[in-house]
């Protein structure tokens, strides 16, 4: 069995894609392994195929587009590696200290994170761990984002919720929670993970012994009804799914009539009706059970 499977998805992500394969081949020394490259209906799929004939690299082609979850959970089943490691396609590695990075994968270990940094310099520390999330509002914050990267996020720790763009899980602990919820398709699905492997008495962690660079803009960047769409709708499965008693009540109450006032008022302000229409698409396929990908 090798050591490592780096599980990939790409959508019409090519350059970011093979950049990342590269990073790999070139700076992977102190383990085994191979990547996983599972390409949701890209366009051109079939000449893909023969770009990612290479050494180490599986190419898994999809005829329709599974989202994050779904094209992840379609590259665990041709993973042979002990570990699996999740890393977005449009990230990079510059030094190898994946030897160090096994080790610290405990026996009670469920998802392990690195440090996340952005990729244009001075590369700024974009994630370091997240705090939980508030018991009604549902808002957390990433540890370290934004931040220089002095050493002052060096330590490993105990984390509240792993990060999607970078996470590995040994095949035996992921065997006994079972794989990623497809029900999101974009947004919420590594948090979602987070808590079943808490409520399997697994701890999710962050180890800076490993650093990966994500070429994710720092700025906020700007809104799309996509995105409005599914993290409206997603948010409040995840407060459903996971909230209890009162606390359920109050977050899906104040998620609807007060973020959701709020947003209608300020996308009405903005005059961007395709993201007030998205917004409340979002809220009406939550109550309606709408879930998985939806356009």
């Amino acid at each position: 069995m090798i050591d490592i499977s780096f599980i990939t998805v790409n959508f019409n992500g090519l350059k970011d894609t093979l950049e990342l394969i590269e990073s790999l081949a070139n700076t992977v020394k102190s383990i085994s392994y191979e990547v996983i490259v599972v390409d949701n209906a890209s366009q051109n799929q079939e000449a893909l195929s023969t770009l990612f004939n290479m050494p180490k690299v599986k190419f898994i082609p999809s005829t329709e587009n599974l989202g994050f979850a779904g094209g992840n959970n379609l590259g665990i089943q041709a993973a042979s590696g002990k570990y699996l490691f999740f890393i977005n396609n449009d990230t990079f590695i510059k030094e190898d200290h994946f030897d160090e990075f096994i080790k610290a994968y405990g026996p009670k270990t469920g998802l392990l994170c690195p440090k996340l940094c952005f990729s244009v310099a001075p590369h700024n520390v974009q994630y370091a761990g997240f705090t939980d999330l508030s018991s009604i509002t549902l808002r957390n914050q990433a540890i370290g984002y934004g931040a220089p990267d002095l050493g002052q996020y060096d330590k490993p720790a105990k984390t509240f919720f792993a990060h999607g763009a970078s996470m590995m899980v040994s095949k035996e602990h992921l065997e006994k929670v079972g794989v990623m919820c497809e029900d999101y398709f974009l947004y919420y699905e590594e948090m979602d993970w987070s808590i079943r492997f808490r409520n399997a008495g697994y701890s999710i962690e962050y180890n800076p012994v490993q650093t990966i660079y994500h070429k994710e803009s720092q700025s906020t960047g700007q809104s799309s009804p996509l995105k409005i769409y599914y993290l409206t709708r997603n948010r409040l499965k995840y407060a459903s799914k996971f909230q209890k008693g009162i606390f359920k009540l109050m977050s899906l109450c104040y998620l609807i009539f007060v973020v959701g006032a709020r947003d209608y008022s300020k996308y009405t302000a903005e005059r961007r009706p395709d993201l007030r229409g998205a917004m409340l698409q979002g809220i009406r396929h939550f109550l309606t059970g709408k879930f998985g990908k939806q356009t």
